[in-house]
């Protein structure tokens, strides 16, 4: 490791040559541990943020390069700790920032013209800002792991709160879905296989390779980008139909059979395994569905909505003997919202279609047939009932014990972090230059005296 006068000749060296690569003035500003902070890379961020609409407190330089030094705070302690991130995971992210940008600004020259410099240096620089992120994101998830939350906790937190302090819950709501999938067509079955068999005479051929057919084509676009790369899995994180075929391969040259699982067909290829974790690459296709069979669906349920306003069958019986959603079929129908591990949920987090369906009903009554695209990606046919409706109110912990739990969680957590912050700072060398003496922080103990 250098010593911190030598690092410092660096850092002057390094910035002047990238002044010289870039004709712009640009200097260190910070330095965190071992962690420059160059000027320019500020002025991106604020920027980026800039573009985002993002709102600063205060000055968005001071702001800025604060959040910057902490982020380096915690990217020291993750190299201590030898904390890493998925390589494949950054690029993603990186990709989609970009794409970002360029669907918004309208082309990869304005993008570079509205950042001042080439698409290389901004990806560049985006792969070193992401990875920042998440290093410091891991970090803070490590810090705060250990913090628990019992209920004792959460009824001295709320006798404890002014009540102009107490959260507010928006409106809740419970729905019930009767979901159908619209029939595909054999011939559209044996157009989406034709071309996967395509695929794999050309991989096998060596005319293509995988990675590129997966970036062009494959409908999981989260794993597109990664030319099909899916990372270690273990069986039980994979589709079962999708976890026999790739735990049998094992040629790297070689592409599986025609794979069928919930979310489409599949063909995949072996990159490694290692233990009981395998590494692959899909290329995934997903049949469409017609407007005809579409609006075969569309009537079903019209149909039998109609039965069920009628009084002729329940909206539970009519779930068990019609629905095709595993998720709420054996539960009357009701969906569960994940994120609190009950049935209530705000608006926003259903899926778009569902809520615009469902926001206008009153507790009992039935949408109108409509479309949506499910957890996995496909698109289904559903009719919704709204079993029942909180009105926003003040949390209590009778009802609201989740929401309470979470509140008083990231609170904990802020603590935490608050306290590991300073204690970092104390222990950590620390040089800014004198254009921030004037910043006004968050943390004072930047500037030591």
């Amino acid at each position: 490791m250098l010593n911190k006068p030598l690092l410092l000749i660096f850092l002057l060296f390094t910035s002047l040559e990238l002044s010289a690569q870039n004709l712009v003035v640009d200097k260190v500003v910070w330095v965190v541990g071992d962690e420059p902070i160059l000027k320019s890379e500020i002025e991106t961020e604020i920027m980026r943020m800039k573009y985002e609409k993002t709102k600063f407190e205060g000055d968005p330089y001071c702001t800025v390069a604060e959040q910057m030094a902490l982020q380096k705070l915690f990217i020291a302690q993750a190299k201590i700790d030898s904390v890493e991130v998925s390589e494949s995971t950054i690029k993603q992210q990186v990709d989609g920032r970009i794409q970002y940008f360029t669907e918004h600004l309208g082309s990869k020259e304005k993008v570079e013209e509205y950042f001042n410099k080439p698409m290389s240096k901004m990806r560049e620089d985006l792969t070193k800002v992401v990875s920042e992120q998440m290093l410091m994101q891991e970090m803070q998830q490590r810090i705060t792991k250990n913090i628990k939350v019992t209920p004792q906790d959460i009824n001295k937190f709320y006798a404890g709160l002014p009540k102009d302090s107490i959260p507010t819950v928006p409106e809740q709501v419970e729905v019930q879905v009767v979901v159908v999938s619209p029939e595909i067509t054999n011939a559209e079955k044996e157009r989406v296989k034709s071309q996967l068999r395509d695929f794999r005479e050309k991989i096998e051929s060596g005319e293509y390779q995988f990675s590129t057919l997966a970036i062009l084509y494959s409908e999981d676009r989260g794993s597109a980008l990664q030319g099909g790369e899916l990372g270690f899995k273990g069986k039980g994180m994979l589709t079962p139909e999708f976890a026999n075929a790739a735990f049998s391969l094992y040629d790297p040259t070689k592409v599986s059979r025609i794979i069928e699982t919930e979310f489409g067909y599949h063909i995949i290829q072996l990159i490694e395994k290692k233990g009981d974790q395998v590494n692959c690459r899909h290329i995934l296709l997903k049949p469409q569905i017609s407007y005809e069979q579409k609006n075969v669906a569309m009537k079903k349920l019209d149909s039998l909505s109609q039965e069920i306003r009628k009084g002729k069958i329940t909206f539970e019986q009519t779930v068990l003997k019609y629905s095709e959603d595993k998720n709420t079929k054996q539960n009357g129908g009701l969906m569960i919202n994940k994120t609190v591990g009950n049935s209530n949920f705000q608006y926003q987090e259903l899926p778009a279609e569902i809520a615009k369906e469902i926001y206008s009903l009153n507790i009992g009554e039935i949408s109108k047939p409509f479309v949506y695209t499910n957890e996995v990606g496909k698109q289904v046919v559903a009719i919704a009932r709204v079993k029942s409706k909180i009105k926003a109110h003040l949390a209590n912990p009778e009802d609201d014990f989740q929401e309470l739990k979470t509140v008083l969680t990231n609170k904990k957590s802020a603590e935490v972090l608050e306290q590991w912050i300073i204690k970092k700072q104390a222990e950590t060398y620390i040089h800014i230059d004198p254009e921030f003496s004037n910043c006004e922080f968050k943390y004072p103990n930047w500037i030591k005296k």
